[in-house]
Protein backbone atom coordinates (compact mmCIF):
# COMPACT_ATOMS: atom_id res chain seq x y z
CA UNK A 1 0.00 0.00 0.00
CA UNK A 2 1.34 3.34 -1.01
CA UNK A 3 2.55 5.67 1.73
CA UNK A 4 0.33 9.16 0.70
CA UNK A 5 1.16 12.09 2.56
CA UNK A 6 -0.78 15.78 2.40
CA UNK A 7 1.16 18.96 2.93
CA UNK A 8 -1.76 21.63 3.48
CA UNK A 9 -1.68 25.25 3.14
CA UNK A 10 -2.22 28.60 1.71
CA UNK A 11 1.58 29.05 -0.13
CA UNK A 12 0.25 32.18 -0.45
CA UNK A 13 3.43 32.38 -2.09
CA UNK A 14 4.81 29.38 -2.12
CA UNK A 15 8.36 30.04 -0.46
CA UNK A 16 12.01 28.32 -0.83
CA UNK A 17 10.75 26.56 2.94
CA UNK A 18 7.80 25.18 1.60
CA UNK A 19 9.80 24.05 -1.15
CA UNK A 20 11.81 22.22 1.17
CA UNK A 21 9.69 20.73 2.84
CA UNK A 22 7.86 18.80 -0.04
CA UNK A 23 11.54 17.72 -1.01
CA UNK A 24 12.15 16.03 2.31
CA UNK A 25 9.04 14.69 2.64
CA UNK A 26 9.20 12.90 -0.65
CA UNK A 27 11.65 10.64 1.21
CA UNK A 28 9.84 8.99 3.70
CA UNK A 29 6.07 8.99 1.57
CA UNK A 30 5.67 7.46 -1.90
CA UNK A 31 3.32 10.45 -2.76
CA UNK A 32 2.69 13.73 -1.47
CA UNK A 33 -0.48 15.93 -2.40
CA UNK A 34 -0.16 19.66 -1.99
CA UNK A 35 -3.23 20.65 -0.50
CA UNK A 36 -3.91 24.53 -1.22
CA UNK A 37 -6.88 25.33 1.20
CA UNK A 38 -9.69 27.66 0.27
CA UNK A 39 -10.34 29.68 3.14
CA UNK A 40 -13.33 32.18 2.75
CA UNK A 41 -12.23 34.03 5.40
CA UNK A 42 -9.36 34.80 3.43
CA UNK A 43 -8.62 37.23 -0.03
CA UNK A 44 -5.36 35.57 -1.13
CA UNK A 45 -3.02 37.09 -3.54
CA UNK A 46 -2.51 34.41 -6.22
CA UNK A 47 -5.38 32.25 -7.36
CA UNK A 48 -5.61 28.92 -6.97
CA UNK A 49 -3.81 28.17 -10.20
CA UNK A 50 -0.87 30.69 -10.16
CA UNK A 51 0.05 28.72 -6.99
CA UNK A 52 -0.14 25.58 -8.38
CA UNK A 53 1.72 26.76 -11.16
CA UNK A 54 4.25 28.07 -8.70
CA UNK A 55 4.27 24.85 -7.33
CA UNK A 56 5.11 22.52 -10.57
CA UNK A 57 7.98 24.96 -11.45
CA UNK A 58 9.75 24.59 -7.83
CA UNK A 59 9.29 20.64 -7.86
CA UNK A 60 9.32 19.93 -11.66
CA UNK A 61 7.35 17.17 -13.22
CA UNK A 62 8.19 14.58 -10.21
CA UNK A 63 5.07 12.24 -10.50
CA UNK A 64 5.07 11.55 -6.76
CA UNK A 65 3.39 15.38 -6.24
CA UNK A 66 0.15 16.41 -7.07
CA UNK A 67 -1.48 19.42 -6.34
CA UNK A 68 -5.04 19.97 -5.38
CA UNK A 69 -7.20 22.29 -4.26
CA UNK A 70 -9.92 21.45 -0.93
CA UNK A 71 -12.30 23.11 1.22
CA UNK A 72 -13.74 21.81 4.08
CA UNK A 73 -12.20 19.71 6.84
CA UNK A 74 -8.91 18.08 6.20
CA UNK A 75 -9.40 14.22 7.39
CA UNK A 76 -12.22 13.91 5.11
CA UNK A 77 -9.95 15.32 1.66
CA UNK A 78 -7.49 13.03 3.29
CA UNK A 79 -9.84 9.93 3.02
CA UNK A 80 -10.89 11.12 -0.31
CA UNK A 81 -7.07 11.01 -1.39
CA UNK A 82 -6.19 8.13 0.57
CA UNK A 83 -3.63 9.65 2.48
CA UNK A 84 -3.36 8.44 5.95
CA UNK A 85 -0.32 11.23 6.99
CA UNK A 86 -0.42 15.00 7.45
CA UNK A 87 3.15 16.79 7.04
CA UNK A 88 3.62 20.01 8.98
CA UNK A 89 5.99 22.81 9.47
CA UNK A 90 7.39 23.88 12.21
CA UNK A 91 9.49 27.28 11.82
CA UNK A 92 9.23 28.12 15.96
CA UNK A 93 8.30 27.53 19.05
CA UNK A 94 5.56 29.74 18.38
CA UNK A 95 3.78 27.89 15.66
CA UNK A 96 3.90 24.45 17.93
CA UNK A 97 0.74 25.44 19.88
CA UNK A 98 -1.39 26.12 16.58
CA UNK A 99 0.27 23.26 14.91
CA UNK A 100 -0.77 20.68 18.26
CA UNK A 101 -3.89 21.40 18.95
CA UNK A 102 -4.92 20.86 14.78
CA UNK A 103 -3.21 17.86 15.16
CA UNK A 104 -5.25 16.44 17.95
CA UNK A 105 -8.13 17.70 16.62
CA UNK A 106 -7.57 15.97 13.33
CA UNK A 107 -7.05 12.78 15.43
CA UNK A 108 -9.82 13.24 16.86
CA UNK A 109 -12.28 13.58 13.83
CA UNK A 110 -10.07 10.59 12.08
CA UNK A 111 -7.93 8.45 14.38
CA UNK A 112 -6.59 6.87 11.52
CA UNK A 113 -4.48 9.67 10.04
CA UNK A 114 -1.26 10.46 11.75
CA UNK A 115 0.52 14.35 11.57
CA UNK A 116 3.98 14.34 10.92
CA UNK A 117 5.91 17.69 12.41
CA UNK A 118 9.37 18.93 10.30
CA UNK A 119 11.98 21.23 11.57
CA UNK A 120 12.85 23.24 8.41
CA UNK A 121 16.03 23.28 7.30
CA UNK A 122 18.43 26.51 8.82
CA UNK A 123 18.56 28.42 5.66
CA UNK A 124 14.98 28.61 5.71
CA UNK A 125 13.61 28.52 9.40
CA UNK A 126 12.67 32.76 8.78
CA UNK A 127 11.39 32.35 5.89
CA UNK A 128 6.94 32.67 5.98
CA UNK A 129 4.71 33.50 3.20
CA UNK A 130 3.08 36.25 4.95
CA UNK A 131 7.00 38.33 5.52
CA UNK A 132 7.41 37.14 1.83
CA UNK A 133 4.25 39.06 0.84
CA UNK A 134 6.16 42.41 3.11
CA UNK A 135 9.18 42.23 1.39
CA UNK A 136 7.57 42.16 -1.93
CA UNK A 137 5.29 45.01 -1.35
CA UNK A 138 7.94 47.12 -0.31
CA UNK A 139 10.25 46.37 -3.15
CA UNK A 140 12.88 44.16 -1.25
CA UNK A 141 15.06 41.26 -2.20
CA UNK A 142 13.27 38.28 -2.70
CA UNK A 143 16.12 36.20 -4.04
CA UNK A 144 16.77 33.28 -1.86
CA UNK A 145 12.90 33.48 -0.67
CA UNK A 146 10.94 31.88 -3.44
CA UNK A 147 11.80 30.24 -6.65
CA UNK A 148 12.12 33.30 -9.26
CA UNK A 149 9.09 32.54 -11.09
CA UNK A 150 7.20 33.55 -7.72
CA UNK A 151 9.55 36.59 -7.50
CA UNK A 152 8.72 37.76 -10.49
CA UNK A 153 4.93 37.34 -9.87
CA UNK A 154 5.27 39.47 -6.76
CA UNK A 155 7.04 42.04 -8.33
CA UNK A 156 4.09 42.39 -11.19
CA UNK A 157 1.68 42.07 -8.35
CA UNK A 158 3.07 45.13 -6.57
CA UNK A 159 3.88 47.01 -9.29
CA UNK A 160 0.07 47.26 -10.27
CA UNK A 161 -0.59 48.68 -6.75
Amino acid sequence: MPRIAIYAGSFDPLTRGHEDLIRRSLSFVDQLIVAIAVNPAKQPLFTFEERATFIRDAVGDDPRVEVHQFQGLLVDFAHQMGARLFIRGLRAVSDFEYEYQMALMNRHLSSDQETVFMVPSLDTTYISASLVREVARFGGKLEGLVHPSVAEALRQKFETR
